[in-house]
């Protein structure tokens, strides 16, 4: 069920996009769940962050315990979730390079000082 509402509609075959409908006729809380999961997707893949206020208060009208706890974190940084679903740039790059200094750390523990460490991060480039 959870695969069914996580994937976009219309790449779900038929057999289970029609499984997926009868079980949302028949449990109102779920197709609500299923509506907002869309919706937060659209946000996600559009970059439309302007409209995560008004989805927020959507959540909160349906009254859905499951999305309390996300809800929550997601306000505890509005601004910065807000920027995350607006803007183009991805701080991905620099996490991976973060990632890959933090490996050749792992790798030297307790063997060197920063000075090797600094000569194999600027090696490894």
């Amino acid at each position: 069920m959870a695969g069914w509402v996580l994937t976009h509609p219309d790449t779900l075959p038929e057999g289970e996009r029609l499984k997926l409908k009868s079980v949302l006729a028949h449990c109102p809380e779920l197709d609500a769940l299923a509506r907002h999961v869309r919706s937060f997707g659209q946000m996600l893949t559009q970059l439309q962050g302007e409209r995560l206020p008004k989805w927020i208060a959507a959540v909160r009208v349906d009254d859905l315990p499951s999305m309390h706890t996300f809800i929550s974190g997601l306000e505890r940084d509005l601004a910065a979730v807000t920027a995350g679903l607006t803007l183009p740039w991805s701080p991905g790059v620099v996490e991976g390079h973060v990632n890959r200094i933090r490996m050749i750390k792992r790798q030297m523990y307790g063997r060197a000082g920063f000075k090797l460490l600094r000569k194999r991060v600027l090696l490894a480039s």
